[in-house]
């Protein structure tokens, strides 16, 4: 993890975005159930609003016990930026989160202007951000990925077949950095909790650690996508069984050497971090 973040970020993460002109919804957004909550100051967020809602956090932003707060700034570029890193050193939150990162340097002058102790995840969202991708990796605490603005800038279409290579990208340059997985996209759908359910198991078996989520009706169907299965713990528990010294043995036929052992350890710490 980058240097300067003082607060360890949780390893399976679902982070909900709230609009930060809408103060009136931050408690309830900390108390939806989600571990992280971002207060948005990019897209949730008109032109015209942005100066108003970054200077009301002053007055309405509070931090919530076992909720981490995170401000998503307008990205680097922007007219705004430079003030949403003004008040984001002065604000009781977690961490930053810059939209449409392209280069290690945009993220080494966030961290340097946000304060010490502050976390740093940039979002990949474009062609540019992908290919500087292993050099972006190394400088951030957390790579998010925003597919679909990702897709928008290079004119494809936002299917999970279409994605495959940047999501596997994504994650790839995350171990390469020997970092927590990365978040992936949101899901736009907002009540078709089954939809949302299949969008998070794609995601997991992908090797992401976890989802942003753009409304509280998400967080359960995401949770339940993460989840492993009846089948996948039975299948996890007998491994650990037969190879109770950690040496070679079978399971059902199968050969069970130390991967498969890790393997079955990280589906039942998945187990234990959703519960």
């Amino acid at each position: 993890m980058a240097q300067g973040l003082n607060k360890k970020l949780p390893e399976l993460s679902f982070p909900l975005f709230v609009p930060g002109d809408r103060p009136e919804r931050f408690a309830k957004a900390q108390n939806a159930g989600s571990d992280t909550v971002v207060i948005d100051l990019e897209d949730a967020v008109a032109p015209d609003n942005k100066v108003a809602a970054r200077d009301g956090l002053r007055d309405t932003l509070r931090a919530h016990a076992g909720v981490q707060t995170v401000l998503r700034i307008n990205g680097a570029g922007t007219q705004w930026h430079e003030g949403d890193l003004a008040a984001a050193a002065a604000l009781d939150i977690d961490a930053v989160m810059l939209p449409k990162a392209e280069s290690p340097e945009e993220l080494a002058a966030t961290r340097a202007k946000i304060g010490a102790g502050r976390g740093v995840l940039a979002i990949i969202e474009s062609a540019d951000g992908l290919a500087n991708l292993r050099q972006i990796a190394p400088a951030a605490d957390r790579l998010a990925f925003g597919s679909i603005d990702y897709c928008a800038d290079v004119g494809m279409a936002h299917t999970r077949r279409a994605l495959l290579s940047a999501r596997s990208e994504v994650v790839l340059a995350a171990r390469l950095a020997n970092q927590i997985r990365p978040l992936d996209g949101v899901s736009t759908e907002i009540h078709d909790a089954e939809q949302i359910k299949s969008d998070a198991m794609h995601s997991q078996e992908m090797g992401f650690g976890g989802k942003l989520l753009i409304h509280p009706a998400q967080i359960t169907p995401a949770k339940q996508g993460f989840a492993p299965t009846d089948a996948d713990l039975t299948w996890a528990q007998g491994v650990l069984q037969a190879s109770s010294d950690g040496g070679a043995a079978t399971y059902q036929g199968q050969m069970v050497d130390a991967p498969v052992l890790a393997r079955a350890r990280a589906i039942l710490q998945l187990q234990k971090d959703l519960t």
